[in-house]
């Protein structure tokens, strides 16, 4: 997970348990709005609306709209690395079963919400300038723990460095088919798209290097 002295400038933090679910209501509201109308289409008046609060309810905790989104993205896409992380921790104990679930995890974070987590993690807000590329960095890294204890049934001559590899294609691809015009919607697709993905990457791990055969 990020760090705390990593963050952003934090708005007004809620003291009590009924303020704690009014401020989760105004971010539902506004992560709802965000995805059906775009970042930048969300207004103030129109996540209160969404929320049933007043417009002035929010501006106690935020100090402006810029606020609002950089809480917004924190929310996102810390879920997005809890999301990976709990998927990597169930997945099966082997490498291809690692693999399996990061391109699952991947995929379907990239599938919620529409546009809007590929919006967020181009680092939308006034302060979270690498706030996306933090989320990508502590993805990568749960990827690289979790196939760690399986390293040695990696057959590349670099075995990290061909990890790396496997997790930024799987990482790739997720991220173009969010902005395709094209892209595999549904259960059976997206299903069928992870697990070709993790078959590539799979095979990929477990194939020797070709000028390394070939002695070259």
């Amino acid at each position: 997970m990020t760090n705390e002295h990593d963050r952003p400038a934090s708005y007004r933090q809620p003291q009590q348990a009924r303020s704690a679910a009014t401020l989760a209501r105004v971010l539902q509201a506004a992560e709802d709005m965000a995805s059906s109308v775009g970042l930048d289409e969300m207004t103030i008046t129109g996540v209160a609306e969404r929320a049933g609060v007043a417009v002035g309810t929010i501006y106690r905790r935020f100090e402006d709209r810029e606020q609002l989104i950089n809480a917004l993205t924190e929310r996102m896409l810390d879920r997005r690395e809890e999301y990976v992380a709990e998927r990597l921790r169930a997945a099966d104990p082997s490498l291809s079963g690692v693999m399996d679930a990061y391109a699952h995890a991947l995929l379907q974070s990239f599938a919620d919400s529409s546009s809007l987590f590929t919006e967020l993690l181009r680092a939308r807000g006034a302060k979270p300038s690498d706030r996306g590329a933090r989320t990508i960095t502590e993805i990568h890294r749960l990827l690289l723990e979790a196939a760690a204890p399986y390293s040695d049934q990696i057959r590349r001559s670099d075995p990290q460095g061909a990890l790396d590899t496997a997790a930024r294609a799987i990482l790739g691809a997720c991220f173009h088919n969010s902005v395709r015009p094209d892209p595999a919607t549904g259960d059976a697709a997206q299903r069928r798209y992870a697990n070709e993905l993790s078959d590539m990457a799979t095979a990929y791990l477990l194939t020797p290097d070709h000028r390394e055969a070939a002695g070259t």
